[in-house]
C-alpha cells in the first residue's frame, strides 16, 4: 500500500465531516478511524489530492471538531516523511506501509490528546516510533520461535532488501551501501540519527519523541554518526 493508497482513508474538502468518537464510544471508534483511514488513497492516485496547508495548527483545530477533510490535509503534509522514516527502520515495504496506516489511525483517534497543536510532526513521529517498536518486538518474538538458523537468514534478508525509492536520487549502489551501513547502527540510536539527519528535527523534538534528555540525544547521535562513518569508510575503502 503506497501513500497514494492510504490517502483514500480521508475525504476531500467537499466531503461531509466525520465526527471523532467520544471516549465512551471507544468500542466503535477504531472501526470508524480505520474506515476513515480507508477513504483517502484513491483520490491522490487519480491526481485529486487537496493542496497541503503551510500551517498545521488551524487544520488540527478543524480536525478536532470532526472535520476529516482537515485531517486528510495533515495526512498529505506529513505521511511522506513518516513513511520514509518507518521504511528506513523496518526495511520492509509492506510492513512500512501498514505501520504508516496504523500511525495515522492512532493519530486520528488521539487528536484530542495533542497538547501543542503547532507540533504535529514531533507528535506523529512519536506515534510512528511506538508502532515501529511494536512491530520490531513482534519480529524478534517470531524469530525466537523459528528453528535455529532461520532467524539469521531473515535478518540477512532485511539487510539486503531492495533499496527504497530514494535510491533513484542517490544511485542504487550508494543507497545499498548506506542502507547496509545503517544496519550496523543499532536501535534506538538509529532512530535518533534518522530523525536528525533525514528529517531535520531539532534535538529538543527528538528528545521528546525518544523520551530522552537533550544531552543524551546529542550524545547518541554523535555516537551513531561515528558508527556510520566507520562503516561507510570500510565499504568505500574496500571499493577503492
Amino acid at each position: 500500500m503506497t501513500v497514494a493508497r492510504v490517502l483514500t482513508l480521508f475525504p476531500k474538502e467537499s466531503d461531509p465531516p466525520v465526527p471523532i468518537a467520544d471516549a465512551a464510544d471507544s468500542s466503535s471508534s477504531r472501526g470508524r478511524s480505520v474506515a476513515i483511514v480507508k477513504a483517502a488513497s484513491t483520490a491522490l492516485a487519480k491526481g485529486e489530492s487537496a493542496a497541503i496547508a503551510s500551517i498545521d495548527e488551524p487544520l488540527v483545530v478543524r480536525a478536532r471538531t470532526g472535520d476529516a477533510a482537515a485531517f486528510r490535509l495533515l495526512f498529505e503534509r506529513h505521511s511522506p516523511g513518516v513513511r520514509r522514516y518507518l521504511g528506513d527502520l523496518l526495511r520492509d515495504e509492506a510492513a512500512a506501509d501498514d505501520a504508516t496506516q496504523e500511525t495515522f489511525v492512532r493519530a486520528y483517534d488521539r487528536l484530542l490528546s495533542l497538547r501543542e497543536t503547532g507540533r504535529v510532526q514531533t507528535w506523529l513521529f512519536g506515534i510512528a516510533r511506538n508502532v515501529f517498536l511494536e512491530q520490531w518486538r513482534a519480529r524478534k518474538e517470531e524469530r525466537r520461535a523459528l528453528p535455529e538458523g532461520e532467524g539469521e537468514s531473515e535478518e540477512l534478508a532485511l539487510v539486503d532488501s531492495a533499496p527504497t525509492p530514494d535510491a533513484v536520487l542517490l544511485g542504487q549502489e550508494a543507497e545499498r551501501v548506506l542502507t547496509e551501513a545503517l544496519s550496523y547502527v543499532g536501535e534506538p540510536r538509529k532512530s535518533a540519527l534518522l530523525l536528525r539527519l533525514d528529517h531535520g528535527l531539532a534535538y529538543e523534538d527528538i528528545a521528546e519523541i525518544m523520551g530522552w534528555s537533550v544531552a543524551k540525544v546529542k550524545n547518541e547521535i554523535h555516537r551513531a554518526r561515528l558508527q556510520l562513518r566507520a562503516q561507510l569508510a570500510r565499504y568505500l575503502g574496500g571499493a577503492s
